[in-house]
């Protein structure tokens, strides 16, 4: 594997790992005669859209498999996906890929071929930037993207599930940019009522609408000099994307109610939970405002596939919990810590730093435990999981149940449970159950779907 890969010390402290581009051909199934260029070190395979090769066939898991490159070659890893991952007819959980490797996932047949184009990968020398931390490849790439945009004044557009620290990196960004001393102005597209996000963005004079008793100041002008971070970008009403692409585009902006426009100096760093090139595809987002945002793009992994950065999140949370409650002295023990990293964290980042503050308050001893992952919020997979295994168990014992089958049932239960938990808790409503979970909701609604579940079988 050494000749199609290579990782080089650079003299700055980074690494770079020099690969050759890769493409996956689809030679049979619903989507024969897709070719898919992999020029990245992860391509996800599914069948949910916020993949980077997404295969419309019912076989296939939504977070199928995927191929990750890295010193030792291009590996296709399993997802512990319902109907498996084959390779010449034997079911893998991960295999390293040779030119012209042929696998199947559900009905479809796919070809790895190496492309003669070669391609490089950065990855940081440090295992933080701003308030971020990490160790995992996937996060030292995304700090050496960072380290190098931050000083410039290109607009970046961060996509990622809830709780992966998107504002974090917003905030990193304007803290290592020239701009660094100018005002941090951070505007939550998904919390402004629809009727007054304008006035928002852009201020209002006195008299432009009822309640508007004097003159105010918009985000863009009060950003002037810094940065604005549009949190939720995905949430902005379609009829108000026209003007905010007309503020990028001209950097100024018309007050509401106003005739006179004004200039503006800031840069825009958006965020958002969805795919936006989906929404793009459903009519939700304009086409063009996407590329005006995505100039730089920058794809948070969820907590779930960086359990190796687990321990260096605890060890910071901890000493944060310590300071907030004044415990000082509780650790966590080498099996707990194991359990962690294997823990799906639907909520991420922000769910493990909930759980260790709320471990550190209510552990007796000098031990921080996983009992205390029980929260009142969102129910795990682990936690509801835990509650019936057992019995769950024995009847797939007593039934002469196959091993894979009976993994099959209880996490099928699970989900049920899951998304009928989350739609009691959103009355009904799958945009704010999409939201919570972390999901697209074209996800939930093939969830539902795949289950075969109404949103009024799940409310009973």
């Amino acid at each position: 594997m050494s000749d199609i890969t290579r990782t080089i010390l650079l003299d700055d402290g980074d690494e770079k790992l020099e690969l050759r581009k890769y493409s996956i051909r689809v030679n049979s199934g619903a989507n024969a005669g897709l070719t898919q260029v992999g020029a990245g070190r992860r391509l996800e395979i599914g069948s949910s859209p916020e993949n980077g090769l997404c295969l419309d066939d019912p076989l296939v898991s939504r977070f199928h498999a995927e191929i990750e490159v890295g010193p030792r070659g291009y590996l296709l890893r399993d997802r512990e996906s319902k109907n498996g991952t084959w390779v010449h007819g034997l079911q893998v959980g991960s295999v390293f890929l040779e030119d012209g490797t042929v696998f199947k996932l559900g009905d479809t047949e796919c070809e790895f071929k190496l492309e003669n184009e070669a391609v490089e990968v950065r990855f940081s020398g440090k295992n933080k930037f701003g308030k971020m931390l990490g160790k995992s490849l996937a996060m030292r790439e995304i700090f050496a993207l960072l380290e190098r945009v931050a000083p410039t004044d290109a607009t970046v557009l961060i996509e990622g599930e809830s709780g992966t620290g998107k504002e974090l990196v917003a905030e990193g960004i304007h803290a290592s940019s020239p701009r660094a001393k100018g005002p941090f102005i951070v505007v939550d597209c998904s919390a402004i009522a629809r009727d007054i996000i304008e006035s928002e963005l852009f201020g209002h004079v006195k008299g432009a609408f009822t309640g508007a008793s004097g003159s105010r100041k918009g985000a863009f002008e009060a950003a002037n000099g810094g940065t604005l971070f549009l949190d939720e970008l995905g949430e902005l009403p379609i009829d108000l994307q026209p003007k905010l692409l007309r503020a990028l585009e001209k950097r100024e902006v018309k007050p509401v109610g106003g005739n006179e426009t004004l200039k503006t100096n800031v840069r825009i760093v958006a965020a958002t939970n969805r795919n936006l090139l989906q929404e793009v595809k459903d009519g939700n987002f304009r086409e063009d405002l996407y590329y005006r945002f995505a100039v730089i793009k920058v794809e948070l992994p969820p907590l779930r596939e960086r359990p190796d950065d687990i321990p260096m999140l605890v060890e910071a949370f901890l000493e944060q919990a310590a300071q907030l409650t004044g415990r000082t002295g509780v650790d966590i023990a080498y099996k707990t810590m194991e359990k962690l990293k294997r823990h799906r964290w639907p909520g991420n980042v922000r769910e493990l730093k909930n759980f260790v503050e709320r471990a550190v308050l209510l552990t007796q001893g000098d031990q921080i435990e996983t009992k205390f992952l029980n929260s009142q919020e969102i129910p795990t997979e682990e936690t509801s999981v835990d509650m019936g295994s057992d019995s769950m168990a024995k009847t797939a014992l007593d039934e002469n149940l196959p091993f894979k089958d009976a993994k099959s049932r209880m996490i099928e239960e699970f989900e049920v449970a899951y998304w009928r938990g989350l739609l009691e808790r959103t009355d009904g409503n799958i945009s704010k159950a999409a939201r919570i979970a972390g999901v697209h909701r074209k996800s939930v609604e093939y969830i539902l779907k795949k289950l075969d579940l109404t949103r009024e079988d799940l409310l009973g």
